[in-house]
């Protein structure tokens, strides 16, 4: 549901007085309001961005993926656009860049870049790390199309960037939950791990799925899990765990579960333990 406008239409139109746009709507932008009862969230922040520009910008980047529903995108992080004008408010990021018909789709009447679009300029323009891990974000939403997005750098091959963006995308992963597990697998793909398999699935004697391991080796039987606090918090999910684990190790699994008290050193000695136990 669309809950931003422009002040001067809406007065323009007559659908709101100047006192009702004061006292009942803030300002995300210049002249861009939402109502004060509305959350600001990733996706309206977007939608706000895309009015400032008078509705000729195109949605770009983490934006972009928020509209297409991807997890993960902070509601105050700048709103990104493909825009010529450099004079923006804080809280919005322009750039102007190539960008061609079938790199674009609507959503709710905006022009947004497809998934494969938006992550390349994510992919170009993102630290490493957290590149990745949006595009994780991104592809666990949309079954990202990742042929797509390699034809994309194959049309922009001197792009600024475009290097660490192949890496990238190479290593994105749909099977990430979390950016703490894409940390996670980064982290041991680093270490000289082979690469690990994500959302395993893992079935019983009577073969009932009674398990999905983050990330490890079937081979070895070595999983890993990133144990966020609602796993201790939610008492019927810490019971459920203490099970779901004692049937994993009876079945020969070892699984390494790491919290946010871990720091890099002591998961890599736990795994490296692990995996020295099992040659």
């Amino acid at each position: 549901m669309s809950y931003a406008l422009l002040g001067s239409e809406a007065l323009a139109r007559g659908t709101l007085t100047s006192h009702a746009l004061r006292t009942r709507y803030r300002a995300v932008y210049p002249n861009v309001y939402l109502p004060r009862e509305v959350e600001i969230t990733a996706a309206r922040r977007a939608e706000a961005a895309w009015l400032w520009s008078k509705r000729r910008g195109v949605i770009a980047g983490n934006s972009a993926a928020a509209l297409h529903r991807a997890k993960w995108v902070g509601a105050r992080h700048p709103a990104e656009l493909l825009y010529g004008n450099r004079q923006r408010p804080r809280g919005v990021h322009t750039w102007a860049d190539r960008i061609a018909d079938d790199e674009i789709v609507e959503i709710r009447g905006m022009r947004t870049c497809t998934p494969a679009r938006a992550a390349l300029d994510i992919a170009c323009r993102y630290p490493f790390d957290r590149a990745v891990a949006a595009i994780d974000a991104l592809a666990n939403a949309t079954r990202l199309n990742m042929t797509a997005v390699e034809k994309l750098m194959s049309r922009y091959p001197r792009r600024r960037g475009i290097g660490d963006a192949r890496t990238a995308i190479d290593l994105v992963d749909a099977g990430a939950e979390s950016p703490r597990e894409t940390w996670l697998r980064l982290l041991v793909i680093r270490a000289g791990y082979p690469r690990p398999e994500t959302q395993i699935r893992v079935r019983d004697q009577h073969n009932y799925e009674f398990a999905r391991i983050d990330l490890g080796w079937k081979s070895r039987k070595i999983g890993m899990e990133y144990q966020g606090r609602h796993h201790q918090a939610d008492a019927f999910t810490y019971e459920r765990d203490i099970r779901r684990l004692e049937e994993l190790a009876r079945l020969g699994w070892t699984i390494i579960r790491v919290t946010a008290a871990d720091n890099e050193d002591s998961v890599l000695i736990r795994l490296n333990d692990t995996w020295t136990r099992g040659l």
